[in-house]
């Protein structure tokens, strides 16, 4: 079985259909092993089975329903081992991971499966049955996944995950009542468990029926077993990450008052946990739904710093940080308690167990310091800098976990004292500086012993490379990437006051970082450092100083090497915007057509790669079998793809915003793949090169006429397109024509008018989906009557068709162009208005509402407005009645 998927595997997919009539004879293995208790051989051969259910799940489609009924037998028999019953397990949720249809037709593969995950859940403590070990244990890692209740939770995580609740809520919850009534402590806990595990995949559906879920719960925190009020907790704090926003807004009282007495339990591993759900309860919750629980959630979590149990004060140091970060000014009611609490444990010298102690307290208290503003803290947040400072310094071993909170610490206090933290950064800069310019630890290993040595230590990831290994330490990578990510902070905060280290900073960390290959969240945070140290810079030394000239050519010059085509989608998206932020900076002018000359060479070799990845996802789809679905990593790079394409369009954007028509001459080169692209049956792809069209239109004025074979048909369609985005794209386009594009343009901007009126009148054009292509077509009608009205034979005509186009009540960019017009209609009397002006009337209101119309826009329109009403008969009453209440206040606010 082991050589036939070894085989199997190595064969094309095409060719692998001709061997699937071997499924019976393989499957007739299965069984005799069994029989005979075979549980190494059965084991192997499951594993095998899962390596062909992962390539050619509907291979077993014949079969499947005879292999779950004979899968479910291996996982109940307690007489085979543990590995064995969690093979059978693995095969069948591999079923669901790779052909999810197949699995929901089965009648019973998701029922069978619920209650076998939920068996294998109550599998738990069976020496301890009063929990006296597992309380007294201060190891509060997750538990080994060999266990086989951790891998009944992990496996009914990824049921409800690719099965959806639709499939898996009705056969869990035709268990957990009866769980939760259960007399056996195992049963509750595992109840409890199911629903921490499924609650991220069914949430559409648990969403509506959080009630009915808490009354489940809740009393879980008054159980008399101490593993039951743990697991308690631990389906609160889930449901508070999965529910996030419903939990806190709707149930924020019954939540609340049910576990911060929990906070009390005589068990410390059930305070720790309890404190511990908090967390993630109060990260998701606004500063007014936690004001009314301050006293009591404080006053709870004081008392647990005084626990005897070290991992219990450092959890509640977390949770009080947390608290503070979400209640924000509101803490500042408790900072006088709470302070010189923390100020004491930070001056104490303390022995290595209590670093992390230490490390916690600095955390809570830098967070504290944050919320409540440095007014609030006074002198406190001078003498908390210094104390920061002594500890630096007084840190002596490299495993010191103080130094990685001090890291953060640091940041905070940045963005508390803004200018004032300036002082300090001769002594924060040299160990940060140092991190980040760290060389990635690396050793060839070339032989199975040293790999297997590797293995076991931690902190290191083996990759392999052209047959060879290579280990890398990772724990120095993550401190070059948290030291990257907070020179971002410290040159977003203190902008030219940072001037002194932009130089040693690009030179030596972000622009070797943007290629630092061995990890890509490093070249993401050098990639947001670039533009900030630049704007760091240029505040210092200006503009158009050699200084910031000389800075700006070397660091072009790095970001154009690394917007060429790699393997990581993802980061390479984050290059390119590097790119277009960095331009945003420097401003007009900042490319040389040499640099405009490799941008679009980078760029074509990008979009060849793109569209090779397409082509070879489309040969996939073709050979998919049915009820096969896609993978997860095919989702995720057609997203990561869709994320590409976007910040590679704001790059082309930028460009044309800075440099204008002298970016037409290398942008043209990429002309085959506009029009491949405008013209191609993926909406993506028509969406990208429709928006830079538009910006040849918007930047080019009437240079861009010279492209006009390429843009005109591809605009017409565009707002013909059954996609939304990709009628708004073409009707912005339209506009921006009128607008900008001169006499050339004015004959094709007048012609679109009847399309546009379309636009406005396809079905549901006020819904979500297709609110803002409506919004932008009649801010083009107002910009072709605006910049083209000679070339429009019935103005008046249409400017009353355009009237009932309003309001536009969501696209703040499109906005102000439809209601200037309007303005100036009103101020020329236009007979359409004064015919339509209680309509007008409402428009207005509802913008002004909406607050899509600001500052001097929303003053030119109310003085027009109130024109209106003088020239008008509009009883204000009667319109008032039929709008809301919302708008009604607007209304009186600015017209009564």
């Amino acid at each position: 079985m082991e050589a036939f998927a070894s085989f199997f595997r190595s064969i094309e997919r095409k060719s692998q259909k001709k061997y699937y009539g071997a499924v019976a004879e393989i499957l007739n293995i299965l069984p005799p092993l069994k029989e005979v208790g075979d549980s190494e051989n059965l084991s192997k051969a499951l594993v095998a089975l899962i390596e062909l259910a992962e390539i050619a799940p509907t291979m077993f489609k014949a079969l499947f329903h005879s292999l779950v009924q004979f899968c479910m037998t291996v996982i109940q028999d307690k007489d085979l081992g543990d590995q064995v019953r969690q093979n059978a397990l693995e095969l069948m949720a591999t079923f669901a991971d790779y052909n999810a249809a197949m699995c929901k037709k089965d009648v019973s593969y998701t029922s069978d499966m619920v209650t076998q995950c939920l068996s294998l859940m109550t599998d738990i403590g069976m020496d301890d049955d009063d929990a006296a070990d597992w309380n007294a244990s201060e190891d509060l890692d997750v538990e080994e996944s060999d266990l086989n209740h951790v891998a009944g939770e992990q496996c009914m995580d990824r049921l409800a995950n690719k099965l959806g609740g639709q499939a898996v809520l009705p056969p869990t919850f035709n268990w957990l009542p009866r769980m939760m009534q259960s007399s056996a402590w195992r049963d509750r806990h595992a109840a409890l468990m199911a629903i921490s595990a499924i609650s991220e995949g069914c949430k559409d559906l648990m969403e509506g029926e959080l009630d009915k879920v808490l009354a489940l719960v809740i009393p879980a925190l008054r159980d008399p077993h101490p593993r039951v009020r743990w697991a308690g907790c631990n389906a609160l704090g889930q449901m508070s990450t999965d529910f996030a926003g419903t939990m806190q807004q709707k149930y924020h009282n019954i939540v609340l008052t049910n576990i911060i007495p929990v906070l009390n339990s005589a068990e410390p591993r059930v305070q720790s946990h309890a404190a511990a759900a908090l967390v993630n309860f109060c990260e998701e919750a606004q500063k007014t739904t936690l004001e009314p629980y301050l006293d009591g959630l404080l006053d709870h979590l004081l008392r647990l710093l005084r626990s005897r149990k070290r991992f219990v004060q450092e959890q509640a140091l977390s949770t009080i940080a947390t608290i503070a970060d979400s209640a924000e000014t509101a803490f500042g009611k408790y900072y006088d308690t709470l302070m010189p609490l923390l100020f004491n444990v930070l001056r104490e010298e303390q022995s290595k167990e209590f670093r992390l102690l230490r490390a916690k307290a600095m955390e809570c208290a830098t967070l504290i310091a944050l919320a409540v503003g440095k007014q609030r803290m006074g002198q406190d947040a001078l003498d908390l800098v210094q104390l920061l400072g002594h500890i630096q310094s007084n840190m002596r071993d490299a495993d010191d976990p103080q130094s990685q909170y001090l890291l953060h610490c640091w940041g905070r206090m940045c963005r508390v004292l803004g200018q004032d933290f300036v002082p300090y950064l001769p002594s924060v800069m040299p160990p940060l500086i140092e991190l980040a310019s760290a060389k990635a630890d690396i050793q060839l290993l070339d032989d199975e012993e040293q790999i297997a040595n590797f293995e076991q230590e931690e902190g290191w990831e083996l990759v392999p490379l052209k047959g060879k290994v290579i280990g890398i330490k990772t724990s120095i990578l993550e401190d070059k990437h948290m030291a990257t990510e907070l020179i971002v902070v410290y040159a977003q905060q203190l902008v030219a006051a940072f001037e002194p280290y932009v130089l040693d900073i690009m030179q030596n960390v972000s622009l070797p970082g943007l290629a630092f290959f061995f990890h890509d969240p490093v070249r993401v945070a050098s990639a947001k450092s670039v533009p900030m140290l630049l704007n760091s810079y240029m505040k210092a030394h200006g503009e158009r100083s050699p200084q910031m000239a000389k800075l700006w050519e070397l660091t072009v010059e790095k970001i154009l090497e690394v917007l060429t085509p790699e393997i990581s989608i993802d980061t390479l998206a984050e290059m390119y915007q590097c790119f277009y932020e960095s331009v945003e900076v420097i401003g007009n002018d900042s490319l040389t057509p040499i640099h405009m000359q490799n941008f679009i060479e980078a760029a074509r070799g990008t979009l060849l790669e793109y569209q090779q990845r397409v082509e070879k996802r489309l040969e996939e789809q073709q050979e998919t079998e049915d009820g096969e679905e896609e993978s997860e990593d095919t989702l995720f790079a057609i997203e990561d793809d869709q994320t590409l394409l976007s910040d590679m369009n704001k790059a082309f954007h930028t460009i044309f915003k800075h440099q204008g028509s002298s970016f037409l001459p290398a942008w043209s080169r990429l002309l085959p793949f506009y029009n491949t692209f405008i013209t191609n049956i993926d909406s993506t792809q028509r969406q990208w090169a429709l928006c830079i069209m538009d910006d040849v239109l918007e930047f080019c004025g009437d240079q861009s006429w010279t492209y006009q074979a390429h843009i005109r048909q591809p605009l017409i369609d565009g707002m013909r397109d059954e996609i939304p985005a990709n009628r708004q794209a073409a009707c912005y386009g339209v506009g921006i024509a009128a607008q900008k594009g001169g006499q050339a343009w004015s004959n094709f901007a007048a012609e679109c008018l009847p399309i546009l009126f379309q636009v406005c009148q396809v079905p549901n054009a006020r819904e979500d989906d297709h609110v803002f292509a409506t919004e932008n077509a009649c801010a083009s009608i107002s910009k072709i009557l605006q910049s083209n009205a000679a070339k429009v034979p019935n103005v008046q005509e249409v400017v009353a068709h355009w009237i009932n186009t309003l309001p536009v009540v969501n696209d703040e960019e499109a906005a102000p162009y439809a209601y200037m017009f309007l303005a100036g209609l009103i101020d020329q009397s236009n007979p359409a208005v004064l015919a339509a002006a209680e309509n007008v009337f409402v428009a207005i209101a509802l913008a002004l509402e909406a607050e899509t119309i600001q500052g001097q826009t929303a003053a030119r329109v109310i003085a027009a407005t109130k024109t209106l009403l003088q020239r008008s008969n509009i009883d204000i009453r009667r319109i008032l009645s039929t709008l809301s209440s919302e708008t009604q206040q607007t209304v009186q606010t600015y017209f009564t």
